[in-house]
């Protein structure tokens, strides 16, 4: 695949007709790039095929490469390639031929495929399924789970149990189901929740607490409070939510208040801190993709537009909402094929990253990748698993006259996890081929079965974390073909080998990014032990971390400041200057991890 814009695709000028084997030609090529890698020119010849049944007869593709390159001007490159030798080697017939010229713009070179990557388990248990995970701006991950199944595998410290006479298994319940992991010491602890937190919700307040919200029994109107502390533990506020939460999601707002949307049986939204106009206010638009007896609505995805409206998602459609005035500013077409994306034909969901933000418009386009057919929920209690969706959909939220632009996945994937990395690529992770997202309803999963319950997260080290899947009513751990998983890995995706390292920035000032404020330039000093730095593909990103659950990260977003100025100050360090995004809409208050990426290679984050 050429990754290139029409600014340095190559251009072909001559035909090849009446070629002979074993000749050298030369193919005069114009590249309007501002650099050209000529060891990355190939020259390619492909035979067209014949393509029935699956089958594409007589295809074939050569590479030959390229002898040399020659530069002539006027942004004109002769190139050198010798054919091949037979027609054992190349029948006689028609071919095409390609100049490709892979990775003109050097920061695309080294941008590699997540199977390059690498796994790495941290944790054979940690006692919790989990279920929910939220970095914090400690480097500490909150994980919860369930109360309302028995015992967990990890117990509570001291002889410490929780009394919850209303819970559904053990009133006296002496385990955890949540706890606390730390990322750079590779250890946990038990935390202690005093109600059920089955399939809740979440986000970070800007300053820096996790609120989580509603779930399953005596939890669905708590509002419980972790702060980031060695020795915190969970807060609860008792009836902290007027509606009861379930499956809904949160986003944090510009005004540093969450937005809470929607739940099982619940067509409304609210707000935390609470709305003093309101309770809770009709979203028509959630009992509408509500389909009888399924759902296919729960968790939407819900985004912050950059105009400061929520672009939601559900089932199989969207519209741009302005809670404000509680009025809906757009609606935007279905989905083509109308097939459902929503919990619990699960797909996911992201906003891509934000570019360009110093223009007068900003662009936002969403991408939602994966989820199951029409009637695969009702056929998996039948115990048939129907094929997932191997579709993606994207569409620019910000177009006056916006469409469905449709690919395809080189996998089929039901409950995904799709996470947004320093560089801006997507990584999608876990998930399974067939079924749906509940108990025992899918099939063909990933390596380590990572399904119904599992979770992700980007941490400032650029790995993943990924954990839990429990696609059982309760702890299963023999005698089914996907046991409940307890343990805890990481994912490092391909800019983390060890071969980039020349590549890859360190960032030596400053040491953290605290109180930044808005439209500010800063200067982020940065060292590249490389023996040539493209200071054109130097950028700067900022990455909001996500609470994510069932497939969806809720508040994840990526920021790309690029560069305004990149001075070299000697001894490999250089400094790079980024100016903050201009307003909460762009950029709600929070906290932020700050990347330095050079040629698609990410430093720490700070």
């Amino acid at each position: 695949m050429l990754n290139s814009t029409s600014c340095d695709q190559p251009s072909l000028l001559l035909s090849m007709s009446g070629i002979g084997n074993r000749k050298k030609y030369t193919i005069q090529v114009v590249i309007n790039s501002e650099k050209v890698d000529e060891s990355l020119m190939l020259i390619t010849m492909f035979a067209p095929a014949f393509n029935t049944h699956s089958f594409s007869m007589n295809q074939r593709l050569f590479v030959l490469g390229n002898d040399k390159v020659t530069a002539v001007g006027n942004s004109t490159y002769n190139v050198e390639a010798k054919m091949p030798r037979s027609a054992n080697v190349a029948p006689s017939g028609f071919y095409s031929m390609f100049m490709l010229l892979f990775a003109s713009l050097p920061s695309h070179r080294t941008l590699t495929s997540a199977v390059d990557g690498s796994w790495q388990i941290l944790q054979k248990s940690i006692g919790i399924s989990a279920m929910h995970m939220q970095l914090l701006r400690n480097d500490h991950v909150i994980m919860f789970d369930r109360t309302d199944f028995g015992p967990s595998n990890l117990s509570l410290p001291n002889g410490k149990c929780r009394n919850d006479p209303t819970d559904t298994a053990l009133q006296v319940d002496c385990t955890a189901h949540s706890v606390e992991y730390d990322v750079f010491a590779n250890k946990f602890r038990a935390l202690t929740v005093q109600t059920d937190v089955w399939c809740s919700s979440g986000a970070i307040m800007p300053e820096g607490n996790l609120f989580q919200t509603g779930c399953f029994n005596d939890g669905e109107r708590r509002v419980r409070v972790f702060s980031p502390c060695r020795t915190c533990d969970w807060n609860e506020i008792p009836n902290g939510l007027p509606a009861k939460r379930w499956y809904a999601s949160n986003h944090i707002l510009p005004d540093g208040r969450q937005i809470i949307i929607g739940g099982r049986g619940q067509f409304n939204y609210e707000f935390i801190p609470k709305n003093i106009v309101a309770n809770k206010i009709n979203l028509p638009f959630l009992s509408e993709t509500n389909d009888k007896g399924i759902e296919n609505n729960l968790y939407p995805f819900v985004f912050l537009n950059v105009d400061g409206n929520l672009f939601i998602f559900a089932n199989n459609r969207a519209i741009l909402f302005d809670y404000v005035n509680n009025i809906v500013v757009k609606k935007y077409p279905m989905i083509p094929g109308g097939e459902p994306r929503s919990y619990p034909s699960t797909g996911s969901a992201v906003l891509l990253p934000l570019k360009n933000l110093k223009a007068a418009a900003i662009e936002a386009e969403v991408l939602v990748c994966g989820g199951a057919p029409k009637g695969s929920y009702l056929q998996s209690l039948k115990g048939t698993f129907m094929a997932a969706l191997n579709t993606c959909a994207r569409i620019k939220i910000t177009d006056p006259n916006p469409e469905w632009v449709m690919e395809t996945m080189p996998l089929a994937r039901v409950m995904g996890d799709m996470i947004l990395l320093p560089n801006g690529n997507v990584l999608l992770i876990n998930g399974a081929g067939s079924g749906t997202a509940g108990w025992e309803q899918v099939q063909n999963p990933t390596t380590i079965p990572r399904m119904y319950h599992s979770t992700a997260a980007l941490l400032r080290d650029g790995r993943v974390l990924v954990g839990g899947s429990n696609p059982h009513a309760f702890y299963n751990f023999t005698g089914v073909v996907f046991p409940t998983e307890l343990s805890l890995e990481a994912f490092s995706p391909a800019y983390l080998d060890a071969k980039f390292d020349k590549l890859r920035p360190t960032i030596i000032a400053p040491k953290s990014m605290s109180g930044i404020r808005y439209r500010k330039k800063y200067t982020i000093q940065v060292v590249i032990n490389s023996d040539k730095v493209d200071e054109s593909s130097v950028l700067v990103t900022m990455f909001a971390q996500a609470f994510n659950t069932h497939s969806f990260s809720m508040n994840q977003r990526l920021l790309v400041l690029g560069n305004e100025k990149v001075t070299a100050v000697g001894n490999s360090t250089y400094n790079v200057e980024a100016t903050t995004p201009r307003s909460g809409n762009v950029a709600p208050s929070g906290f932020y991890l700050l990347f330095v990426v050079h040629q698609g290679i990410p430093s720490q984050g700070i």
